[in-house]
C-alpha cells in the first residue's frame, strides 16, 4: 500500500511539473477542462460538483483563473443571483497545452512499465477504485 502511495505522489508531482510549464496547475487544468467538456457556462456549484470538491474552493479557484483571464464570470440568465463560469478563447488554447502535456506525462509513466504489464496493471488499478 505505501508503494501505491508513494507512486501516486511521484506522478502527482511530476503531474504538477508538466502543467506548470503550460502556466497551469492540476486544479485549474482540470477546472478549465470540466467547463470545456460541459459545453456551456456551468454554475460554481455545477463546477464544484462535477470536480467533488466543496463550492468556497471553487469560488477562490474561479476567481485565480479568471484573473489569469481563463474563465470569466457570466450571469444566469434563468437566476439572476446565479453566476455561471465559461471557458475563454484564452482558457481553451491553455487547455490544449495542457492535454498535450498530460498525454506526454502518461507516454512518459507508460514507458515505465513493460509493455505486458500494462493490462495487467491497469486491471490492479481498476480493482482499487
Amino acid at each position: 500500500m505505501v508503494m501505491l502511495l508513494e507512486a501516486a505522489q511521484s506522478i502527482q508531482a511530476r503531474l504538477e511539473e508538466v502543467l506548470a510549464e503550460v502556466g497551469l496547475t492540476s486544479a485549474k487544468y482540470q477546472a478549465i477542462d470540466a467547463l470545456a467538456r460541459a459545453g456551456e457556462p456551468l454554475t460554481l456549484s455545477e463546477l464544484a460538483g462535477s470536480l467533488h470538491c466543496v463550492r468556497s474552493n471553487i469560488t477562490q479557484l474561479v476567481d485565480r483563473l479568471e484573473a489569469d483571464g481563463l474563465v470569466k464570470r457570466v450571469d444566469d440568465p434563468a437566476d439572476r443571483r446565479a453566476v455561471r463560469a465559461v471557458v475563454t478563447p484564452l482558457g481553451m488554447d491553455r487547455r490544449a497545452e495542457g492535454t498535450q502535456a498530460v498525454a506526454r506525462l502518461q507516454d512518459e509513466v507508460a514507458a515505465r512499465v513493460a509493455p505486458g504489464e500494462r493490462a495487467m496493471l491497469d486491471r490492479v488499478l481498476t480493482a482499487l477504485k
